[in-house]
């Protein structure tokens, strides 16, 4: 009621309104430095967002997926804005706050459609008010020039409408998607060839195409962001393809991360470049988008669960080995060969080849020589993207490689079993309905099914030790995290962690990228906890952004790996049982 009384009182007086739209922390004078009396100084009332939401709405689809109430507000009140004359918006954002990089450019896209001006003022620490002073000014006089000039037309025409992927397509169009894991995803490249779809991955990010990211992303976005739609944008201006006969697949999470919105920025990026046409075809377990010509079959599952299997393994056997080779480049020779023939194990088929394939692998890698010496073991966890890829993260197995230590990177399949398991937490602690839970059971079964030959093999193995189930991770944050914590990698991270440190690593590097809010929550902010728990265990954070300094990021890595050096001759000499550590015998048996 008050603010319709305001807003009354605005028209009544021929006055000009500024709604000032921000997070419920931005009406703390303490944090927005006192521009709301700013502006009113300046002659502009001033209104929230909620005061005025509820008079617009919302002209569905947006570009971006709407999942945050917070977000639906803010829309609303740019729809609401648009419909009035004698209102603007200005957005207020603070340094870092990813979300808002979301949020940011579906508002500008809302107010200039219409003709509006989109305003946008971060806010940190600084207290100083007279660039906003400077923007606001220049604001009111870009309206006034406005009213001068007459009516406002759109400067900017809204995205067309999505284009669909047909079944015509299928059989024509050359599907481009985003390199995360290079062991692993040219065997999922080849699984979905063998399905019947012309895809083809990307190659490893260069420096252009984080260029081309930074070009069409906001700024504000995640460097995971900035890699994918860097790479797609680099691929389709590289003039390699037919860009009437391409078109892009990427995956979404579905959760409270801006993963989801990766195709959202995808979209943005091509109706920046001309390229609106192409189709972005999402793939995800949640239904958000249907594309007749892209179906998910039970072939298609079965040869893409066995290639992340395929990957796994080959990924830790190799990272096992590798360091301790006699005959430099026989281990990853090994593994160019077994990708070859588990490929051929995909175009044949067939659950019986794949438990052989498997085993005959493991068998490889175990008869491979090796030096007999110990090396530190240092744990690799973090962002998804970060963690997988060689480019993301300046080659930090190599690096850790070279520094004369073992890397560990726990397996991507466990990424997928934490994202099904909410399932089963959310029908046990929230409101979540019994089919989730349900399908997330049989979800879990499925996958555990095709590891299980993965398993047995590395159990009779003398070099390298199986997985565990995501209930054993998940009992392992018990009275560390919650389990509700499921944005972004969420408990899992700190699962990994801990899972390490059971295993026997001496140190961990946890790396993410730069404002990855829930990751410094179950990252980062975990590792005070860790380190008392375990004090053996040295545990560091890097960050990874286009603009970080690879000199500091090495730095960290070489101080990590010292402390690691120190933390195993230390441990040398304290019995392995002490501080509830309790690794199994198989686990420390060396030379491996």
């Amino acid at each position: 009621m008050q603010g319709q009384k305001a807003l009354d009182e605005i028209r009544s007086r021929r006055l000009h309104g500024l709604v000032l739209a921000g997070r419920p922390y931005h009406l703390d004078p303490e944090i927005n430095h006192g521009i709301p009396e700013l502006a009113l100084s300046l002659g502009m009332p001033v209104l929230t967002e909620d005061s005025v939401a509820h008079l617009g709405r919302i002209q569905r689809p947006l570009r971006v997926v709407d999942q945050w109430t917070y977000h639906t507000r803010l829309y609303a009140a740019a729809h609401a804005v648009t419909e009035r004359d004698d209102l603007e918006l200005v957005q207020l954002n603070s340094f870092g706050c990813g979300l808002d990089a979301v949020t940011t450019d579906q508002v500008q896209e809302i107010l200039e459609a219409r003709g509006r001006i989109s305003t946008v003022i971060k806010i940190d620490e600084q207290s100083n008010l007279g660039a906003v002073r400077i923007r606001l000014r220049s604001l009111q006089a870009a309206v006034h020039a406005q009213a001068r000039g007459g009516s406002r037309r759109p400067v900017s025409p809204p995205l067309p409408v999505r284009p669909v992927f047909t079944e015509d397509m299928r059989r024509r169009y050359t599907i481009l998607a985003p390199q995360m894991s290079p062991l692993h995803f040219r065997l999922v490249e080849h699984a979905f060839r063998l399905s019947g779809y012309r895809l083809e991955i990307l190659p490893e990010v260069d420096r252009n195409a984080v260029n081309e990211g930074l070009t069409f992303v906001n700024n504000d976005a995640c460097y995971p962001s900035v890699l994918v739609v860097g790479q797609m944008m680099a691929a389709l201006r590289s003039g390699r393809y037919d860009l009437r006969r391409t078109a892009l697949l990427i995956t979404q999470t579905g959760g409270g991360c801006r993963a989801t919105n990766y195709i959202g920025f995808i979209r943005k990026a091509l109706a920046d470049s001309g390229l609106a046409h192409i189709p972005v075809i999402s793939l995800n377990a949640l239904g958000l988008e249907k594309n007749p010509g892209f179906r998910v079959t039970g072939k298609l599952v079965a040869r893409g669960l066995m290639s992340l299997v395929y990957g796994d393994l080959l990924m830790r056997m190799l990272y096992r080995v590798r360091p301790y080779e006699t005959l430099p480049g026989s281990a990853q020779r090994l593994c160019d060969e077994w990708t070859a023939r588990c490929r051929s194990s995909l175009a044949r088929g067939g659950l019986i080849r794949y438990g052989r394939t498997i085993r005959a692998m493991v068998r490889d890698f175990d008869a491979l020589p090796i030096a007999e010496t110990r090396k530190p073991r240092v744990g690799v966890v973090g962002e998804i993207l970060v963690k997988f890829h060689p480019t993301a993260n300046n080659g930090i197995v190599d690096l850790i490689e070279s520094e004369g230590a073992e890397a560990v990177v726990p397996d991507l399949m466990d990424f997928l079993l934490y994202a099904t398991y909410g399932g089963q937490y959310r029908r046990r602690s929230l409101a979540g309905s019994l089919q989730g839970a349900l399908l997330s059971r049989a979800g879990i079964a499925i996958m555990e099914a095709f590891r299980r030959p993965q398993k047995r093999a590395l159990a009779r193995s003398r070099r390298f030790h199986a997985p565990s189930t995501i209930s054993t991770l998940a009992r392992g944050v018990n009275g560390i995290v919650q389990l509700g914590n499921v944005t972004g990698e969420g408990w899992f991270l700190t699962a990994e962690m801990v899972e390490l440190i059971r295993e026997g690593v001496e140190a961990i590097a946890c790396i993410q990228p730069f404002a990855c809010l829930p990751n410094h929550v179950t990252g980062k902010g975990m590792i005070r906890e860790l380190r008392r728990r375990h004090p053996e265990v040295s545990v560091s954070a890097i960050d990874y952004d286009p603009g970080a300094s690879e000199v500091n990021q090495l730095n960290r890595l070489k101080l990590l790996l010292a402390s690691a050096r120190e933390s195993r001759h230390s441990v040398s000499r304290v019995a392995p049982l002490a501080r509830g550590f309790r690794p199994s015998p198989r686990r420390l048996t060396f030379p491996i």
